[in-house]
C-alpha cells in the first residue's frame, strides 16, 4: 500500500516538535547552594567543557572528567553547562546562591564595605567585597 508523503512529514514534524520540547523540558529545577559552600555533581559521561555564566556568583571546580563540584561564590542566580566532546549537554542547570540558615551583614565605613558573616554571631568574612 503507497504512503502518502504529505502524511508521513506531517507525523514526521510532530514527532519533532513533541521531542524537541521533551528536551527543553528536561532541564531541572533550580539548583540551590549556600554561599561558601559546595556540592557534588556526578556526570553521566566524561565533560568536554564546562561554561559559568557568571563566576562572581558560582564556581566549578573539575574533580575528573565525570566529576564537578560547584561553589557558592556570591549572592544571585547564574547558569552551569557542561557539555561532551562534540558539544551535546550533559549537565545543565540555574544555580541560585543564598545564604542559606546562616546569614550576611554589610557594614559600610564611608567608601569601605565589610561584609560580615553570621551564624550563632557575626565575625568579618575572609570574601573582598567589591566597592560599588
Amino acid at each position: 500500500m503507497p504512503r502518502n508523503p504529505i502524511r508521513t512529514t506531517a507525523i514526521l514534524g510532530v514527532a519533532a516538535m513533541i521531542l524537541g520540547a521533551g528536551g527543553a523540558a528536561a532541564q531541572t529545577r533550580p539548583m540551590h547552594i549556600d554561599i561558601d559552600s559546595s556540592t557534588r555533581v556526578q556526570l553521566r559521561a566524561p565533560a568536554g567543557s564546562v561554561i559559568v555564566a557568571n563566576p562572581r556568583i558560582a564556581d566549578v571546580t573539575v574533580v575528573d572528567a565525570n566529576t564537578l563540584f560547584i561553589t557558592g561564590k556570591g549572592y544571585g542566580v547564574t547558569d552551569i553547562v557542561a557539555v561532551d566532546a562534540i558539544g551535546r549537554p550533559l549537565f545543565q542547570s540555574q544555580v541560585v546562591v543564598s545564604a542559606g540558615s546562616s546569614g550576611s551583614v554589610r557594614v559600610w565605613r564611608g567608601a569601605q564595605v565589610t561584609e560580615m558573616a553570621c551564624g550563632a554571631s557575626c565575625s568579618p568574612s575572609v570574601r573582598a567585597t567589591p566597592t560599588p
